[in-house]
């Protein structure tokens, strides 16, 4: 025991004695006669020329170094300066290898960061060429590879105690300025403020700084507020109580300042992959976004659960205190309020968000959804309540009503048209989607139609997208419809095929285009294909079909029997009366089938039955030009009509009183369809074949009357007095 004794008494004199030669070392030697050897080692090790300008002094209780004005220049220029470095660490607690920093301050530190043309970093020439990869590979070389029979030695023992009483960092700027770009961005009034820094224990932490860019010219001032902990083994970590408030103005926000602020507490396990996220805040300008969630796996496929919200807010407020351009609306009410929330939960890999619920103004969406962090797959399930398109369409142009130049035809346009135009569709981003979305809208508004009970189911896999289900209620009918769009290749093939069953036509054109020229209810059979992806070229390669039927309608603001009485007048030599024509034109059932060649729609079979008439048709319609032209006819068929003058005689019976429909589809649909005296010759033919025929028969009816007239005399004659003797 004594030796243990004696071997203790000497270890304590050992270090009485060390800390006495340190201490008398610190008293005695001065360590600014030292500063032409510090700035020659570092000129020789470095690029760099160093400048003492300060004092250095140390001490011994507490052992500490304090520096002041130090220098390093680069090629000239200024690098670094540091106007004070004071460190002091407790002696005693080295000795018990828990190591107590009593202050650690830095104050005025002055960083110049540049990069020149060819795109180099100053910071990149501080060593001499070649040195810094030398000294890179050498411990690669002197380190012992590793082998199963020798694993690698573990590290043991308790952790070391580290404690620091108050770090304060004061005044330092760091500039950088990028010469290829002319981007320089400025960190200035960056201070931190620490104390009683300890791990497994809590510690405030205040940070300020200021960050300034010239392009754009921006400004941001950051006040961070926070209490820290760590611990000993520096994998579990939290901050409580943050609230960071960040002012910023500058070109991005139109010259206005605008204010961010984030508030809330965080932890981090790394050992056991978990994080967390409590009452955390986000907040800028008048948009505020909430958020609890917990993350279980650092991997591929984490698990995570809570809640995120993003409040109530008004998106043109928000742009307007951003300094942003207004959203330009046909309803100027629209955009004011935006909310969005839901709980997010899930198997591992994949989010899933149940009790969605999303508002925009005064439409509100409820579902859920999912999604897949290994293969991006995207669920959705959306029930909405009624929603108007047409509310937040950029307002109509006004007085833009410029026509072509005479000159300018529709191939020139085309051509012009092409040159300008862009693909509709990403398609390498629609490759990669993986779909799978159902929507549900009670009502919706959208070119002033009125759309009811609206269901929509779309998939995407692999380039292939179908919209396996679009129907709805319009206009006093239903509608059902399906896409598919093959984008698998560059030039996407699109396929769509729709049924339209009793849609009201009158009601539907009125609120689609203001055209108020045709009534009845609609059914519609289309069925088209085309390929590619852009407007111009979809509209060229469209092919397909359209059968149509419309029940029990007219056509308004437009009198057809009119026009076959005007035929029917000429033929009888006489005038019409100028009332009781009235200005529609019922009819029971017209059909028909256009058939689609690009932008052409062409139209062999139109049938239609008007009272005494049957309207017969063909022609096209040339989408691109925005034309019509048809040639129709109104074959007789009884009377049709009351005026004297348009009396169905045997000579117009079955003839065709020529129509046509010519001109744009932009032009009031009244003034479309007229009388066509051009093919009334050949109805004049018709009818004089119908007179002549009539005079034939009369010949023919007048002699056989004759004929039968003389039998009977004969007969009478032959027969008389044998009959008369029959009564006697």
């Amino acid at each position: 025991m004594k030796v243990v004794r004696y071997l203790l008494i000497a270890i304590v004199a050992l270090i009485v004695l060390a800390a006495v030669a340190i201490a008398i070392a610190m008293a005695v030697i001065d360590p600014n006669n030292y500063k032409p050897q510090i700035e020659n080692a570092v000129e020789k090790h470095t690029n760099l020329d160093l400048v003492l300008d300060g004092d250095i002094s140390w001490s011994f209780i507490p052992l500490g170094i304090e520096l002041n004005d130090v220098e390093a220049n680069l090629e000239g220029g200024r690098l670094v300066a540091l106007e004070q470095l004071v460190a002091q660490v407790d002696f005693m607690s080295l000795v018990t290898m828990s190591p107590r920093v009593g202050t650690f301050a830095l104050s005025g530190l002055d960083a110049r960061l540049e990069v020149n043309e060819q795109g180099e970093g100053n910071w990149t020439r501080i060593m001499p060429e070649g040195t810094s990869t030398a000294e890179a590979e050498q411990p690669a070389q002197e380190q012992p590879a590793e082998t199963d029979s020798e694993p690698a030695q573990e590290s043991g023992g308790e952790p070391l105690a580290f404690n620091v009483e108050n770090i304060e960092i004061t005044n330092a700027q760091v500039h950088y300025t990028d010469k290829r770009t002319g981007q320089a961005v400025t960190l200035e009034n960056f201070t931190v403020n620490a104390s009683d820094i300890a791990l497994d224990s809590e510690f405030p932490l205040d940070v300020t700084f200021r960050v300034e860019t010239a392009k754009p010219q921006f400004e941001l001032d950051g006040d961070i507020s926070t209490r820290i902990e760590a611990n000993e083994a520096l994998n579990a970590f939290a901050i409580s109580g943050l609230k960071a408030v960040f002012d910023m103005a500058g070109e991005p926000l139109g010259g206005k300042s605008v204010t961010a602020e984030l508030e809330g507490s965080a932890s981090a396990d790394l050992e056991n992959e978990t994080a967390t996220l409590s009452d955390f805040t986000l907040g800028l300008a008048n948009l505020s976004v909430t958020t609890d969630l917990n993350v279980k796996g650092f991997g591929d496929k984490p698990t995570v659960s809570g809640t995120f919200a993003l409040n109530e807010f008004s998106p043109k407020a928000l742009l307007e205190t951003l300094g942003q351009a207004p959203i330009e609306t046909r309803d100027p009410d629209v955009l004011e309020s935006v909310a969005f929330s839901t709980s997010i939960g899930g198997a591992e890999g994949n989010i899933e968000m149940s009790d969605i619920k999303l508002a925009l103004d005064d439409t509100t969406f409820e579902g859920s959804g999912s999604f897949n962090l290994t293969n991006q797959a995207t669920t959705l399930n959306l029930t909405g309540d009624k929603l108007n398109l047409d509310r937040y369409l950029a307002p109509e142009a006004e007085g833009d009503t410029t026509e072509p130049a005479p000159e300018e035809t529709a191939t020139s346009k085309t051509a012009s048209s092409n040159s300008g135009e862009s693909d509709l569709l990403p398609l390498e981003a629609l490759r990669a989607l993986l779909l799978d979305i159902d929507l549900g809208l009670g009502e919706l508004i959208a070119s002033n139609l009125t759309i009811n009970d609206i269901k929509a189911s779309t998939t995407a896999k692999d380039g292939l997208l179908k919209v396996d289900e679009f129907s709805g209620k319009l206009y006093d009918g239903s509608f059902g419809a399906n896409v598919t769009l093959d984008a698998r290749n560059d030039a996407p093939d699109w396929k769509v095929s729709a049924n339209v069953t009793n849609v009201q036509t009158l009601t539907l054109l009125t609120d689609l285009a203001e055209v108020d020229m045709l009534a009845g209810g609609a059914n519609l059979k289309v069925n088209v294909t085309t390929k590619g992806n852009r407007t111009t070229v979809l509209r060229d390669n469209a092919k397909g079909e359209i059968g149509f039927n419309l029940a029990e309608g007219e056509f308004r603001r437009m009198n057809l029997t009119r026009m076959a009485c005007q035929g029917i007048a000429l033929a009888n030599q006489e005038s019409l009366g100028n009332s009781g024509w009235g200005t529609t034109t019922p009819f029971n059932d017209m059909r028909g089938t256009l058939k689609i060649d690009g932008s052409t729609l062409e139209n062999t079979d139109l049938v239609a039955a008007l009272a005494g008439m049957t309207l017969e048709g063909d022609g096209t319609v040339n989408l691109e030009q925005k034309n019509l032209d048809y040639e129709a006819g109104l074959r007789i068929t009884g009377e049709i009509h009351r005026d004297e003058a348009c009396r169905v005689s045997d000579v117009v019976q079955n003839v065709v009183i020529p129509v046509e429909c010519r001109g744009s589809l932009t032009d009031d649909p009244a003034k479309l369809c007229s009388f066509d005296g051009s093919r009334f010759r050949d109805t004049l033919k018709d009818m004089a074949a119908n007179a002549a025929k009539a005079k034939a028969e009369e010949e023919l009816d007048r002699a056989q009357e004759k004929a039968e007239k003389k039998i009977q005399e004969k007969l009478e004659e032959e027969l008389g007095d044998k009959l008369k003797g029959l009564f006697k």
